[in-house]
This record gives structure tokens, C-alpha cells and sequence, in this order.
């Protein structure tokens, strides 16, 4: 295999990888902005670990005194 075929191969291959990391981005700034959306149409009074209790809470938030072990 020629040199030049594998630098070909090798920038095909970073081009893939570098559109399939701006689709994953690009998608996940649109969940975002739609997410953010929901939870401005629902107003101050609705804050956003209320509508999505599960997915944003930290696993380690305490609610109360935190007592030395």
C-alpha cells in the first residue's frame, strides 16, 4: 500500500470521526435546548431538579446535618 493511500485513509478516517463527534455535540446542545425550554415554559416557581429528579441530582447531595463517621 502506497503511502499516499494510507495518509488518505487516515484523514477519511479523522474527517468520520471528527463528524460524528459534531452530530453527537450538535444533538446534545438541541436536548439541551429543549430541556432548558420545558423548564422555562414552566416558570420560576418550577425548579429544574422538580421536573427532573432523577437524571440531575448529584449521587452524593445530603439533604440535613452531616454527621462525622
Amino acid at each position: 500500500m502506497k503511502t499516499s493511500t494510507k495518509t488518505l485513509i487516515g484523514v477519511a478516517a479523522l474527517a468520520a470521526v471528527g463528524l460524528a463527534i459534531y452530530a453527537m455535540s450538535k444533538e446534545k446542545k438541541k436536548q439541551s435546548k429543549k430541556r432548558l425550554a420545558h423548564v422555562a415554559d414552566e416558570g420560576y416557581e418550577t425548579a429544574h431538579d422538580v421536573l427532573y429528579p432523577n437524571k440531575y441530582k448529584p449521587s452524593k447531595l445530603q439533604y440535613g446535618p452531616i454527621l462525622p463517621e
